[in-house]
């Protein structure tokens, strides 16, 4: 500690009462008290602390030697001695004097002030209406590798698993094995492409990517194509709907069509419109496509459930239902319809970026592994679904492999329920492809807006409910997006931007360059196809009676 005469030479200094507190400051808290003694030639010090009163302890200083103690009639209370004990007593968590010491301030107060508030940030995370995914992107519901896996794998084991065995029939067995093996890779590789484009521009959505590499023509081609093939599955969804649910409790239930009221479920339109704002409605209008999981699982049962179905009940059937297999062996002529309805089952291209983002560490790697097991079982159940069918009926294979089997087969019937019930979870998927489209097209820098997010929901499902009520099928037109939309979507524009993306050599990009050639040799020839029914009339649309 200083001595008397250091300490008046510091106090004939202009600045002494500056540099005295700031040695007090930076003292250590083991330091003793630096007591300041008048001195004469110093008039600007303060005069010193008198002794405390009735033998009471001064307050506890703070750990930066700044002390606030003033007794009832306001004179403050000089050092005095005190244990360790004394001095960490403040930092007990309800330090109030005890009864005989107690004494009131200036203001009569006998316990510290604002005991019971808490921060304004406090009060707002615990209150029932904070909501953290509007305020912290990362507060958003996330999913591990196993729930991304149930929603890219429903997503592609979809409607389109009930017509392989109809792919079989139309490029052969031979052929029609080789081209769900090579779909299955060229697929993989191009939904892993989108998250690689997505990376390299810096963009957060297949459309922004689109849109980087080729301006507005390419962000008004890649919402056309994303937005008319998820949309037209939503709509194609509600027709199944409409045409298995019935027809499963007509058969299971005969007398059900004279109860009052539970007619409605074996009537088409009722049961669209009770199915589809009952269940799937409900689960479009979530924020977040993790939270679909669950829903996707259970659909994913439903259609081992199928494929159980057509593998037991397909060596049952009567001879007369089975047709000829020996012209079918190698290759057929309808080799490029069979590419159609392969790729529709497969392309789920159009949310694979949504699944991305719902990852909890999402990572190249960590989704490569989720597209590697999806696209893999996908490719086993659907090679499992077509041999079955496909040996089963041969030249009678229909392009749903259910409606070859006689309506009143009870497991059969529950395997139609079960397919019903997947499409039911499987439109929601659609849903957000389409609403996250227009969201990024006419609202590309705006927040979340709820408002928004149920009218472009309400009208989704509505719309696509209200087509399916007066159409059973909508022919040429549908299979003229699907087959444009799907093979633009899986095997055109990932490639082309990686092209223009990737700084890698002409010989790196020869697999991107091929793809790009096959896909749109596919896509014009389904094109010329589906023109060429549309002239004819065949396949053309029709309204549904009851």
């Amino acid at each position: 500690m200083p001595n008397d005469d250091t300490h008046g030479t510091r106090a004939a200094e202009p600045v002494d009462i500056v540099e005295d507190e700031g040695y007090a400051l930076l003292s250590t808290p083991n330091d003793e008290d630096i007591i300041a003694h008048p001195v004469p030639t110093t008039p600007k010090r303060s005069p010193p602390l008198p002794e405390p009163l009735n033998g009471q302890r001064r307050p506890p200083r703070t750990p930066l030697h700044v002390r606030f103690d003033l007794d009832e009639n306001g004179r403050s209370p000089t050092d005095g001695p005190r244990s360790s004990a004394e001095d960490l007593s403040w930092m007990d968590e309800d330090y109030i004097p005890d009864e005989g010491n107690r004494h009131r301030s200036i203001t009569g107060q006998t316990v510290p002030l604002l005991t019971n508030i808490e921060a304004p940030s406090v009060t707002v995370a615990t209150s029932d209406s904070f909501c953290p995914e509007d305020h912290l992107e990362n507060a958003r519901p996330r999913s591990g590798l196993r729930m991304a896996f149930m929603n890219m794998a429903n997503s592609i084991i979809g409607a389109g698993i009930i017509g392989q065995a109809y792919a079989f029939r139309q490029a052969g067995m031979v052929t029609g094995i080789l081209l769900l093996i090579i779909l299955t890779i060229t697929v993989d590789w191009t939904i892993r492409l989108i998250v690689v484009n997505s990376k390299l521009s810096g963009a957060d959505s297949f459309q922004a990517t689109m849109q980087h590499c080729f301006g507005k023509s390419g962000l008004i081609a890649i919402s056309v194509a994303q937005w008319a093939f998820a949309f037209g599955g939503m709509v194609a969804f509600c027709i199944i709907v409409g045409d298995s649910i019935p027809h499963v409790f007509s058969a299971l239930f005969p007398s059900l069509r004279e109860k009052p009221f539970l007619w409605l479920l074996t009537d088409r339109k009722a049961v669209i419109i009770i199915f589809i704002l009952g269940i799937s409605y409900p689960l479009s209008l979530y924020r977040d496509i993790a939270k679909l999981a669950k829903a996707s699982a259970l659909a994913l049962l439903s259609m081992v459930v199928i494929v159980v179905t057509v593998i037991v009940q397909g060596s049952r059937v009567s001879s007369d239902l089975r047709g000829d297999i020996k012209g079918f062996i190698f290759i057929n002529s309808g080799f490029f319809q069979a590419i159609g309805v392969i790729s529709f089952a497969f392309v789920c291209h159009h949310n694979s970026l949504l699944i991305y983002g719902s990852l909890k560490k999402p990572t190249i790697d960590r989704f490569a592994i989720v597209t590697h097991y999806s696209t893999g079982i996908s490719m086993l159940m659907c090679l499992a679904m077509a041999l079955a069918g496909f040996l089963t009926f041969g030249s009678k294979t229909e392009g749903n492999v259910l409606n070859n089997f006689p309506s009143d087969n009870v497991m059969v019937n529950v395997a139609r329920f079960c397919f019903g019930f997947n499409m039911l979870t499987t439109l929601p998927l659609e849903a957000f492809v389409c609403r996250s489209v227009m969201t990024t097209y006419y609202f590309p820098d705006e927040p979340f807006n709820p408002n928004r997010h149920l009218l472009f929901t309400s009208s989704l499902v509505v719309t696509s409910m209200i087509l399916a009520l007066i159409t059973c099928d909508l022919g040429a037109v549908f299979e003229l997006i699907g087959a444009t939309s799907a093979s633009a979507l899986a095997y055109i524009f990932p490639p082309l931007c990686y092209v223009k993306l990737s700084n890698s050599s002409q010989k790196a990009k020869l697999p991107a360059y091929a793809c790009i050639v096959f896909g749109t040799v596919v896509m014009v020839i389904t094109l010329l196809q589906a023109v060429s029914k549309m002239i004819r009339n065949e396949g053309g649309t029709h309204t549904c009676g009851g």
